[in-house]
């Protein structure tokens, strides 16, 4: 059975490359159930799918200096952009299948965590309009 580990994820939010302070990203894609059940059905429920939606998912790193990621998210919050992501670094192939749409950035933690933590910054971005696979 063939296996993966993530060792190499990109992410590129708003045309830049986050990878270096991604330490996981998750792209959810669902599809809403729709009840389209008859009385012919037989007592079964019937349903169709209706519309698409996603998240995206990030754990970043926090990095508050000149250039980093919270400079970077900051300016960023309550528009729509774009965001492509792999789950290796290398060229888009059938074997690393590139996703690609439009979130918005619709929160940013800068402060978060305990005593003692690693100052990390873990959100979700809802997606706006579709969601691409690519692979070539």
């Amino acid at each position: 059975m063939p296996t993966m580990v993530l060792l190499a994820q990109y992410l590129s939010l708003a045309g830049t490359d986050v990878s270096e302070h991604t330490r996981k990203a998750e792209v959810t894609i669902e599809v809403e159930d729709k009840d389209v059940t008859t009385y012919t059905s037989l007592g079964w429920k019937v349903v169709q799918g209706g519309l698409k939606s996603g998240e995206l998912g990030i754990e970043f790193l926090q990095d508050v200096a000149a250039g980093e990621i919270d400079s970077l998210m900051w300016p960023l919050l309550g528009t729509v952009v774009p965001f492509v992501t792999r789950l290796d670094q290398a060229a888009v192939s059938a074997s690393n299948p590139e996703y690609a749409g439009n979130v918005l950035i619709n929160s940013w933690n800068p402060i978060e965590g305990s005593v003692g933590d690693e100052a990390s910054v873990s959100v979700g971005y809802p997606t706006s309009g579709a969601v691409t696979r690519v692979t070539s």
